[in-house]
């Protein structure tokens, strides 16, 4: 039987890789901030799954406006007024870079699903059998975001304890 591989998510490393990336790809100053992360009808989530040695998620979460911000900003061109595919996408891609940047420091052997960017007034995104690693607020000159890693459970603990929303509630 496979052993569980035992990572710990520094929260200096998700730190320097979300202030690497937002800064290169958008030319934004990032720093943490201690704005605590709260439930919000009017906020977007792009995730994107690790699956391997060590199996998990990563999710990126902001407001509306700010990812019409972000997309206007990663695009170099005026941002969008309303959410789109375009924002949505570059959503996506900024979950991918962050997710790819974080797979570099875990371990060897993991893969990157697709990127998804769920939005609307009432949803909840579930990871089945997740556990939040690490949360981090950031802040920018858009705003705060946060960027929350989940780390998935063996299935003999996934199938007793069910699934964890992104309120990391059961």
């Amino acid at each position: 039987m496979p052993t569980e591989l035992k990572i710990q998510i520094l929260p200096s490393e998700l730190a320097q890789i979300a202030e690497s990336v937002l800064g290169t790809m958008m030319s934004l100053e990032v720093g943490e901030c201690g704005t605590p992360w709260f439930p919000s009808a009017d906020r977007l989530t792009a995730a994107i799954h690790l699956a391997g040695d060590w199996n998990g998620a990563v999710l990126l979460e902001c407001d509306r406006g700010q990812a019409c911000r972000f997309a206007g900003r990663f695009l170099s061109t005026d941002p969008a007024e309303t959410v789109d595919d375009v924002v949505r996408d570059v959503l996506g891609e900024l979950v991918n870079m962050i997710g790819g940047n974080l797979k570099c420091v875990l371990t060897r052997g993991i893969r990157l699903s697709m990127p998804s960017v769920v939005d609307g007034s009432d949803y909840s995104l579930r990871v089945c059998g997740a556990e939040i690693s690490e949360r981090l607020a950031f802040q920018c000159a858009e705003g705060p975001f946060w960027i929350t890693v989940l780390t998935t459970r063996s299935r003999m603990r996934e199938q007793s304890r069910g699934a964890l929303d992104r309120n990391g509630a059961s």
